[in-house]
């Protein structure tokens, strides 16, 4: 298959980036040095193109019902300007996706889902959509994506719209006229921890908008960022990646997101996932830090002090930030208490890890 192209691939190739494949796209994975890269976001300002996810449009005066029905957060909870994190059950206790709501008004929803979904995502919420009752609209392949993120996103971006973005509150948004361009999204959203925007454009804005990002970021030090600080920031946040931490085969009840799993209305898996919550699961997923010098990656088994296999890493790496190996994966619910110890089988080795409170960095 082959593989698709953000717009703005000819720039991040000229910008000196190494391109892999990714969910299906050629995407920009560094440019200078993952570690370079992630200290960039963490203390000032690094800019993302994210172009490859997803955007469904949902509109009618049904699209909150049908909403309501594939998602586990209860969308009567938006109000306009407002994103809501949430995730699709696929009718067997597992996870179809993770996602982003974005309430336009009362009748319009954008729907933000993971690249290596769109098509999986579509063909599972259109099967709900009951004799077309709500207009989708998939308008992934016209819409690009940038995340300007750190903490000197806003004294970055000022000058490029007259919204005062610092009063743009955590998880909410504005349509307005940016970097001289009409109807952009600017979202105070992200993947990193690190504060920041997410800005939805057209394709023909594309290449306006992050040459004059770059411009308006050049005296803050913005650099643009890859997919490998991404995965570290994400990690030391303790987000969970679609594909590694949560799957078809995880209960989202296992993977922590009970608090976006809200029984206020009937959804698909709602009575099974009350039923895990109310008694409890076998297994829990967990952060840990290693003690023993060692970098944890995916698919390493997880051990008890006998050497037992117990779980495996779902996503692991050595965080810039704390100077050692970080992870996440599948414990026994008596071992994912904070302070619990556990080993990560590395080279035949047992090296001990110690179970911690999420997020890795404060």
């Amino acid at each position: 298959m082959s593989l698709k192209q953000v717009p703005l691939h000819s720039i991040h190739q000229q910008a000196g980036a190494k391109i892999v494949p990714f969910a299906g796209f050629e995407m920009p994975v560094r440019y200078s040095s993952d570690l370079d890269e992630h200290n960039t976001v963490r203390n000032a300002v690094g800019v993302f193109d994210v172009s490859h996810m997803g955007e469904f449009m949902l509109k009618g005066e049904h699209a909150i019902d049908l909403i309501n029905k594939v998602s586990a957060n209860d969308a009567h909870a938006l109000y306009d300007g407002k994103v809501q994190y949430s995730y699709l059950p696929n009718g067997k206790g597992g996870i179809v996706d993770d996602l982003l709501v974005y309430r336009i008004n009362e009748h319009e929803y954008m729907l933000v889902v993971n690249a290596s979904n769109i098509d999986k995502d579509w063909n599972w919420i259109s099967q709900y959509n009951t004799d077309g009752a709500v207009e989708m609209i998939n308008i992934s392949d016209e819409m690009s994506l940038f995340a300007v993120q750190g903490p000197l996103a806003a004294k970055a971006m000022q000058s490029l719209t007259e919204e005062n973005l610092d009063a743009i509150g955590y998880y909410t948004f504005v349509k307005t006229n940016f970097a001289g361009c009409a109807n952009v999204i600017v979202s105070a959203t992200g993947y990193t921890g690190a504060g920041g925007f997410e800005i939805y454009v057209s394709n023909h804005q594309a290449e306006a908008v992050w040459n004059a990002i770059m411009e308006a970021g050049a005296p803050y030090g913005i650099k643009p960022i890859g997919l490998g600080a991404r995965d570290t920031l994400r990690l030391e946040m303790g987000y969970n990646l679609y594909g590694n931490d949560i799957t078809d085969e995880t209960s989202p009840i296992e993977a922590g997101l009970g608090w976006v799993t809200k029984f206020t209305h009937d959804f698909i898996d709602a009575d099974v996932l009350k039923q895990q919550k109310e008694q409890g699961v076998p297994r829990k997923l967990a952060g840990f830090t290693m003690i023993d010098r060692g970098i944890p990656r995916g698919h390493y088994e997880i051990a008890d002090a006998d050497g037992n296999t117990i779980g495996e890493v779902t996503s692991g790496t050595q965080s810039p930030t704390l100077g050692k190996g970080i992870g996440l994966g599948y414990v026994p619910t008596a071992l994912s208490k904070p302070g619990s110890t556990i080993y990560i089988k590395v080279r035949d080795k047992l090296l001990q890890a110690e179970v911690v409170k999420l997020p890795f960095v404060r």
